[in-house]
């Protein structure tokens, strides 16, 4: 057994060198000076005291350092995720008190599970049925939702939590006249600070700059006296074991979002690794170790009082721009995040919380997706579709549902396309033995006497009155000219017994008619699945052409009336077992 395989670590740890560990020495102490406001403004997002936010980044990020197979992701708390935890754990209990911390960290725990459970399985292909466009559409009205909810602690008044935008717009809109000025300048400076230092220098820790401001604007000016919230007293200390109450109740409760996280966590993380492993050729990518790694994270720090985790767009892009070369970088993070947790601490007691809503608010709002709806509109309307009504969803439903919603049109998108693929009918390249689709050039050669049709997609019970009903179509379209039928088999990978059966009753009632039917460039597993069934028998091997001009030129042989010298047709009934 290769170890290796499962501790991906093992292949780079012995091979270290000094100019590895000077660019994850960069990119470790970077990330880990940007992960201290990120954690503790997602915690708060997530309903959590701001110390969670450091818990999160310190077990979770080390576990994933050793198991994960890219070099450069950088896992902690993000604000997806974030809120989908306050959004699960909210009906249950009370943000920040002792029942929601259990569930929080009971959510860690199953969120790791089944990841890890996934991986283990090789099930990472399930996140495939989650199309682009649809996660675009549901990450684009998070971002909204996530922003939107930040509004109580950029204008400093108290707003009912809820998770649709119109109706916090709504209440905001009328208790505006509450605004703690102070607070609201906080944010906005904040807010420009973290954009300002973005677009002035990638590699310094914008939330850092806000942070420190923030806490010297309070500390100096005596801002928390005039109404200006701040986080307060932050316990210090590594974090504890602990083992939350189990109950069937919370966790079939908690399922259903634990189910998305997983899914929506692994999908982000996966984005941002496989973007930036396309810059590093030494090493690749493993998606179902990932999954196991995230597991991993999560079922760790779950036991060490750390909500859900995953790897983040921002800070693993910071964290490859720095010079990260290896998992060293994330170890050398959460060594100072260790750091900051044994002595640091203290330092944050005045930090306003409009500043770590200024962190979010900047970060979230990035993710609306307007590109892609510009993109849409001019490539592909249904797609387009797909998006805005998932968009909408979690607008005005909620992001469960939302997300719920955007997973049944991934689904109903796939079913409904394969149910209707693509059919070509086929002319000759004047000149050449070449068959090209007639709608995309019309200048082939189109015999009246021969229709010439290629299915391009696999033959199964769900697209075979789509096949049907366009064979129909287009013998109708030939007319009594129609003499041959030539069924070009090149696309097609597998065919059921349901498709056998049809073929069947296809070339039956064509030789009724008094057509014949020709295959041409059958592929072995289908011919194998033909002959098994006695298909190939029943309808005779002379039927059966390497390429379509053969066929054709099989139909220049028979006679006039093609009932006079050709091949009866057997009655035969076919085998079940295909």
């Amino acid at each position: 057994m290769n170890i290796r395989r499962f501790v991906p670590a093992l292949e780079w740890l012995p091979q270290y060198t000094k100019t590895q560990l000077k660019g994850d020495l960069s990119a470790g102490l970077t990330v880990g000076v940007m992960l201290i406001p990120q954690g503790m403004a997602y915690s708060m997002l997530a309903g959590l005291p701001p110390i969670y936010g450091l818990y999160a980044v310190t077990l979770p990020l080390i576990v994933y350092a050793l198991l994960g197979t890219s070099r450069q992701l950088a896992v902690g708390p993000v604000a997806m995720v974030s809120l989908l935890t306050a959004s699960g754990i909210g009906a249950l209990a009370a943000a920040g008190s002792d029942a929601y911390l259990q569930l929080a960290i009971l959510l860690a725990l199953i969120v790791g599970a089944i990841q890890l459970l996934l991986g283990v399985f090789r099930l990472g292909f399930l996140v495939n049925f989650l199309s682009h466009p649809v996660i675009s559409g549901f990450t684009s009205a998070a971002a909204l939702i996530i922003g939107i909810s930040q509004l109580k602690h950029l204008l400093g008044i108290k707003l009912v939590a809820k998770d649709k935008v119109h109706e916090v717009l709504m209440e905001a809109t009328q208790r505006i006249s509450e605004t703690n000025a102070a607070t609201f300048l906080l944010g906005i400076v904040g807010i420009a600070l973290i954009m300002g230092v973005k677009k002035w220098s990638k590699t310094i820790p914008g939330p850092l700059v806000a942070v420190i401001f923030g806490i010297l604007a309070v500390y100096l000016f005596g801002l928390d006296s005039q109404g200006v919230k701040i986080v307060g007293e932050v316990p210090s200390g590594l974090p504890q074991w602990m083992t939350p109450a189990f109950s069937l109740d919370a966790f079939q409760t908690l399922l259903p979002v634990a189910l998305t996280i997983s899914l929506v966590g692994f999908m982000e993380s996966i984005a941002v690794a496989k973007a930036i492993q396309s810059k590093h050729k030494n090493y690749k990518l493993d998606a179902n170790q990932e999954l196991v790694a995230l597991g991993a994270a999560n079922l760790a720090g779950g036991f060490f009082q750390s909500f859900p985790v995953t790897g983040g767009f921002s800070r693993t892009a910071v964290n490859d721009q720095a010079g990260a070369q290896t998992g060293m970088a994330s170890l050398i993070s959460a060594g100072l995040i260790i750091l900051t947790l044994l002595f640091l601490t203290p330092l944050f007691y005045f930090l306003p919380q409009a500043i770590l809503a200024s962190v979010i608010m900047v970060a979230v709002f990035g993710l609306i997706d307007i590109k892609e709806v510009k993109h849409l509109w001019h490539s592909d309307r249904t797609d387009l579709a797909m998006l805005l009504v998932t968009f909408a969803a979690t607008l005005s439903l909620g992001i469960e549902e939302g997300i719920g919603i955007g997973v049944i049109l991934s689904l109903a998108m796939v079913i409904f396309r394969s149910t209707r693929p693509h059919i070509a009918i086929l002319g000759r390249v004047p000149g050449t033995r070449t068959y090209r689709n007639l709608e995309r050039f019309p200048e082939l050669e189109d015999r009246p006497d021969i229709l010439i049709m290629r299915f391009d997609a696999d033959l199964y019970f769900a697209n075979l009155n789509f096949f049907q009903d366009t064979l129909d179509e287009q013998i109708k379209r030939k007319g009594k000219a129609l003499r041959g039928i030539v069924f070009n088999m090149e696309s097609v990978n597998n065919i059921d017994s349901s498709a056998i059966h049809t073929l069947l009753d296809v070339v039956a009632d064509c030789r009724k008619n008094k057509l014949e039917c020709h295959f041409s460039t059958v592929k072995g597993p289908i011919r194998d699945a033909m002959a098994k069934a006695h298909l190939t028998e029943t309808i005779g091997e002379d039927h059966f052409f390497l390429n379509i001009q053969d066929a054709v030129d099989a139909f220049d042989e028979l006679p006039a009336d093609p009932t006079e010298e050709t091949t009866p047709f057997q009655e035969y009934t076919l085998q079940t077992n295909v």
